[in-house]
């Protein structure tokens, strides 16, 4: 009879010690998704660049906005911080890089890029600093450029 116990008790809490490890669903706290922001409609914005924003990999952080562009539409792109040497990228929705710029025509640590778009879709560009330690305050404008007649 001690030994019939025995078992069943042993039964019970491998099945119960196998439910709690195994199957049991347990709450899953998720990580903050990447999302990034969306260009107000005046195609500006001035934001400050932190350590809560994307880690780089290369030490630094960045911030990204999304902007919706037509196939041949020309672009300005231009950002401006008196706080860290600015770099901007034009990137496809899949990631890869289209245009980048360290620093403007000017001489300037400030950054602006020129591209035409080959394709319709939604396009980041990134805010980054130069080097592991730059951050501050920073203005951002895109710029649609139209021929001349």
């Amino acid at each position: 009879m001690k030994h019939s116990l025995g078992k069943r008790w042993y039964s019970v809490l491998f099945l119960a010690t196998s439910i709690l490890t195994i199957g049991y669903p347990l709450p899953i706290f998720a990580q903050k998704l990447y999302s990034p922001l969306p260009l107000p409609n005046n195609n500006q914005v001035s934001d400050t660049l932190t350590d809560q924003d994307i880690p780089t990999g290369e030490g630094g952080f960045a911030r990204d906005y999304f902007i919706d562009l037509d196939e041949g539409d020309q672009v300005a792109v231009d950002l401006i911080s008196d706080d860290f040497d600015a770099i901007v990228i034009l990137m496809a929705s899949d990631g890869s890089t289209i245009a980048e710029n360290d620093d403007g025509p000017d001489g300037s640590t400030n950054s602006l890029l020129f591209t035409r778009i080959t394709e319709r879709g939604r396009y980041i560009i990134r805010v980054r600093a130069f080097g592991e330690t730059g951050s501050g305050n920073y203005t951002l404008k895109v710029t649609r450029l139209r021929p001349v007649n």
